[in-house]
């Protein structure tokens, strides 16, 4: 038997098989506050029986908690602690001045985010302090092909996603092919920044840059997002232009590292 390549009831497989759905059950609570563990099985589409083992097994861990009362489960302290002190040592916190100076500058709204397999994670955000204003936390995951970060990565990264066309449509103005996003990306490779024009959110749109190392390796993007009527066609120059010496402080001596290949496959 090839080791590497082991059969459905290898225990090497088994076991790899385990870990795979611990995580899926974590990955769940991205999206739900609180879930009972039925509800988990429905979601991942497991048995009550292994869901229940498993959401057991990360509460003795501290990865989930409970609450008493409903008896349904939460993101845990652990989580809460590995996800801090990640973060940290990421150098986010070195990050936020930064962040916050673009935010100052432009008005509106900041945003820091990797890719992840087909979408993009928000890992910072300076909210902007005007009344009228789009926030999206930390955490909240965005699909690629409909936000200006998620442009940028795949314009000046890596260009290949694993969604089925039509992409999923969330306005009028969302790209729904690959032959047309090869052609948005052209564009974005041109002009040296991605814009959403409300393709997620209609009255929304963002800018987008890429923030490289000194090897011009891409690690994540920055974005300034807010309101169209306050984001004209007039402002990008402008915007584009800050954005572009914001990630060059960025990629300078952090501590971000490009997501390894096989998390950007999925």
């Amino acid at each position: 038997m090839d080791p590497t390549n082991p059969k459905p009831d290898d225990p090497a497989r088994k076991g790899t098989q385990a870990i795979e759905r611990a995580i899926a059950v974590l990955r769940t609570f991205e999206r739900a506050p609180s879930l009972s563990a039925t509800e988990v099985a429905q979601r991942l589409r497991l048995s009550v029986s292994t869901a229940h083992r498993i959401v057991r097994a990360l509460h003795a861990a501290g990865m989930l908690g409970q609450d008493p009362a409903t008896e349904r489960y939460h993101l845990g302290i652990t989580t809460a602690t590995l996800g801090r002190l990640a973060l940290e040592r990421l150098g986010t916190s070195t990050m936020l001045p930064e962040l916050e100076r673009l935010r100052d500058l432009t008005g509106e709204a900041v945003n820091l985010g990797v890719r992840i397999g087909d979408e993009v994670v928000v890992l910072l955000q300076v909210p902007s302090r005007q009344p009228l204003r789009y926030e999206q936390e930390p955490g909240q995951r965005n699909p690629i092909h409909v936000c200006a970060m998620g442009k940028a990565l795949l314009a000046f990264g890596d260009p290949s996603v694993n969604m089925e066309e039509p992409f999923t449509r969330y306005t009028e103005a969302t790209i729904t092919t690959r032959s047309a996003m090869e052609a948005e990306l052209g564009r974005i490779r041109a002009r040296g920044c991605a814009v959403n024009h409300e393709e997620r959110v209609p009255g929304v749109r963002a800018l987008a840059v890429p923030v490289r190392d000194g090897n011009g390796n891409v690690l994540a993007a920055l974005a300034i997002q807010g309101p169209a009527v306050r984001l004209g066609d007039d402002r990008l120059p402008e915007l584009a232009a800050e954005l572009a010496l914001s990630a060059g402080r960025l990629g300078s001596g952090r501590h971000l590292h490009p997501v390894p290949p096989a998390a950007t496959g999925g």
